[in-house]
């Protein structure tokens, strides 16, 4: 249950949004006469935006509140964001404890408006538990494509619910963006299984790949925890360049969305006991890349990781990815 402080931030929030007038009615309830106009939908993250953008087509409009290299962990609603929020017809959020510096206005938000939490809709038993937090899950889902499909059936769901007249749309959109997520998964598999079993070893700034490991069999191992709010000690960077030099591993991975001081910490640690670690590449963990690029879009971004990860790692990849449109090099 919100607690009456935080209810009151909440409620003190949407005063200020009414006192700039952005209400014309209730909260997060369509204007009347709208009806053929694109949905105004806003998502967290990029991911989640993408995947309503995939399936809505025309009949959306789409804002991401958080874009490219921004941590969703610690991210906080601005006043613009309020704004937005409560003019949208549809609000996804991914849950899970994911934007968990949001959860509690998500909650109060939910109450009286059309706002739905996608990740949430997921099997339990198809998740991985937290390390940090009972009864919680590690949010980062959308590292495996196959569990990521099923977040793209509930944003289609809520699409419909919003907007039934275009069921017949949203549904075979999602027709097709969940053929291009079955080809991406195909794809990962392919390059993944190229690399030596003994180098599937993947480390990176935080625990935000183990679904990916659960994939693709590989041994995940983060300096920070799943929440990049987690503090990586003197002692944890230590055990860690015991393990590169003990076990020879030959490359780590920075990430976009998160600072890369504890991989170059770890770097310069196994250099001082004369052991050469080279950094991978960077991965996109919680935010895609550029808006209006291909690594700008959920496939893009998951054919980069799984491209840049297999190369480092001693797999063989296309040049350019799977649809050969990476800009790596």
């Amino acid at each position: 249950m919100i607690g009456v402080t935080r209810r009151g931030v909440v409620r003190g929030a949407m005063a200020m949004a009414l006192a700039v007038g952005v209400f014309a009615g209730s909260v997060l309830t369509p204007q009347a006469g709208r009806a053929a106009e694109p949905l105004t939908v806003v998502a967290t993250t990029g991911m989640i935006a993408d995947a309503a953008h995939q399936v809505g087509g025309e009949e959306v409009t789409v804002r991401a509140l958080m874009g490219p290299g921004v941590d969703p962990h610690a991210y906080r609603q601005t006043r613009s964001d309020i704004v937005a929020l409560a003019n949208a017809d549809l609000v996804l959020w991914h849950g899970l404890y994911l934007e968990a510096q949001l959860e509690t206005f998500m909650l109060e938000l939910a109450e009286g408006g059309n706002v739905v939490a996608v990740a949430e809709k997921l099997p339990r038993n198809l998740l991985i538990a937290h390390d940090d937090y009972d009864d919680k899950f590690d949010p980062h889902v959308w590292m495996n494509p196959n569990l990521w499909s099923r977040v793209v059936l509930a944003v289609r769901d809520a699409l419909i619910a919003t907007r039934p007249e275009a069921e017949a749309t949203f549904r075979a959109n999602a027709d097709a963006h969940l053929a291009e997520l079955d080809a991406l998964a195909n794809y990962a598999v392919r390059v993944l299984s190229s690399v030596p079993a003994e180098s599937r070893v993947l480390l990176t700034a935080h625990d935000a790949f183990n679904y990916f490991g659960s994939a693709y069999g590989f041994e995940v191992i983060g300096i920070q925890g799943i929440s990049t709010e987690s503090e990586a000690g003197l002692q944890r960077i230590a055990e860690l360049v015991d393990m590169l030099v003990a076990r020879d591993i030959k490359a780590v991975f920075v990430e976009s969305s998160v600072s890369d001081r504890n991989i170059r910490a770890l770097v310069e640690g196994a250099a001082a006991r004369d052991h050469e670690v080279a950094i991978g590449g960077e991965l996109f963990s919680d935010a895609m890349g550029e808006e209006g690029t291909y690594e700008g879009t959920y496939v893009g971004m998951i054919d980069h990781n799984a491209t840049v990860i297999a190369r480092a790692l001693g797999g063989e990849t296309p040049a350019r990815g799977m649809s050969d449109r990476l800009t790596i090099n």
